[in-house]
Order: C-alpha cells, then structure tokens, then sequence
C-alpha cells in the first residue's frame, strides 16, 4: 500500500550535453533539443511514471549530462 507523498524527482542536463539526441529519444515527454541545439528538460519536475525512462536516459547518456535528482 502506498502512504504520504510521492516526491517527484528532478533532473536537469548539463552543460557536458553533446546533443546526441539519445535521452530525446529515450524520453521525448521530458526532454527536447533547445535553441542552442542541446537537449534540456521541458516538463520541469518528474512524474513517478516517467522516472524509469529518465532514469535510462541518464544512465545512457555517453556524456553524463543528465543529472537526476
């Protein structure tokens, strides 16, 4: 059973992003490439069901731009 609050998580990606393009892929509801040509998160706090696929982006990131919270 669940109880209390449900802490969304966070995530930001810094400035080592390269702009492959595999977290946009991974995780298009959450990331998406910015003016500047690199990805960005655009949904702001993580919804529990998304943290799954933020979490893969992140840990398939070849730059470890992805920093979750």
């Amino acid at each position: 059973p669940r109880g209390g609050l449900i802490m969304a998580k966070k995530c930001k990606v810094n400035e080592n992003c390269i702009g492959c393009g595999l977290c946009v892929g991974t995780c298009d509801a959450v990331f998406a490439f910015g003016a500047s040509g690199t990805a960005e998160n655009v949904l702001g706090d993580i919804p529990e069901d998304l943290v799954p696929a933020v979490e893969e982006a992140a840990a398939n990131c070849p730059v470890q731009a992805i920093e979750v919270e």
